[in-house]
């Protein structure tokens, strides 16, 4: 199918390039130019991405990024075009998409994805999505992904369920970073409590045997930038606000991505705030 991709950073240039090797016609829109993927076509806004297109997606940073973009989108897509926010979002946000597209008559679909730029590259990403039109964008998530999670037909879902994940993996690191840094005073070897609680405690799955051996070995860049991880947790404790649900847990991470940041650590990984807690005791910096 006739395919725009807007936003070709870490992760969206791997996915284009993805799509276009699926054999789908890839256009493309990024602010930066000169990075779009070998048999794309490269185009001068977004609205002439999105025109004559089945799908466009968009892999931007944050909420300010893809409401910088709606507008040409908004004019470029046809009536019935579906418009795919690939993003991390907030859930305001996303309610305001499918609102702003249904009065277009076109149809929006949330479809946030689970993974690093690596697993991007290898097509080993997870999508949830939601949305009516969901089942529409399946062929481009099968040639993007290992595994897609519906979650019905309410776009808003699927963007609360990303930041869901991503808060269950700022706990993980919250809690190997307490962890590690009480073993470490005590005199045990970081990587080997990292291997210890990988295989015992998580059965050696990816997610968490990743974050415990980069936090084990300070292995803070490249990754998912702090600045990201807090723009993350902030739309959890935002989106738990408006549903007067507490998350005491989510406001530590939340402190101790700011302290991160206001220690310069902000092209970290965010795995790297658990640096914080090696500073409170006493432990020496990791090297980041």
């Amino acid at each position: 199918m006739r395919v725009g991709f807007i936003g070709l950073g870490k992760m969206g240039a791997p996915i284009a390039a993805n799509l276009k090797a699926a054999g789908h016609e890839v256009r493309v829109w990024n602010r930066s130019k000169g990075k779009a993927p070998q048999g794309t076509r490269e185009c001068g806004s977004p609205q002439e991405a999105a025109t004559d297109a089945a799908v466009v997606c968009t892999m931007l940073a944050d909420d300010a990024a893809v409401e910088s973009v709606i507008e040409g989108v908004l004019d470029g897509l046809s009536r019935g075009a579906i418009h795919c926010s690939m993003s991390t979002i907030s859930v305001a946000l996303s309610r305001k998409l499918r609102a702003l597209h249904e009065a277009r008559g076109q149809r929006f679909v949330a479809a946030p994805v689970f993974g690093r730029p690596d697993a991007a590259a290898q097509k080993k990403l997870f999508v949830v999505a939601g949305g009516a039109a969901a089942e529409d964008c399946r062929p481009l998530f099968e040639a993007t992904s290992q595994g897609v999670f519906p979650v019905g037909d309410d776009p808003a879902h699927a963007a609360l369920l990303k930041l869901c994940g991503n808060f269950c993996i700022a706990m993980l690191i919250e809690g190997f970073g307490e962890a590690f840094a009480l073993s470490e005073k005590a005199g045990l070897a970081p990587s080997t409590v990292a291997e210890a609680l990988s295989k015992i405690i998580f059965g050696g799955a990816l997610i968490p045997s990743g974050y415990a051996s980069r936090i084990a070995q300070g292995q803070f860049t490249p990754g998912f930038a702090m600045p990201l991880g807090l723009k993350d947790v902030s739309l959890a404790l935002a989106a738990a606000k408006e549903l007067n649900v507490p998350l005491p847990l989510a406001d530590l991470i939340k402190n101790h991505l700011i302290a991160s940041l206001a220690q310069g650590r902000g092209s970290w990984d965010w795995g790297g705030f658990s640096q914080i807690l090696r500073d409170q005791a006493g432990l020496a910096q990791h090297r980041g």
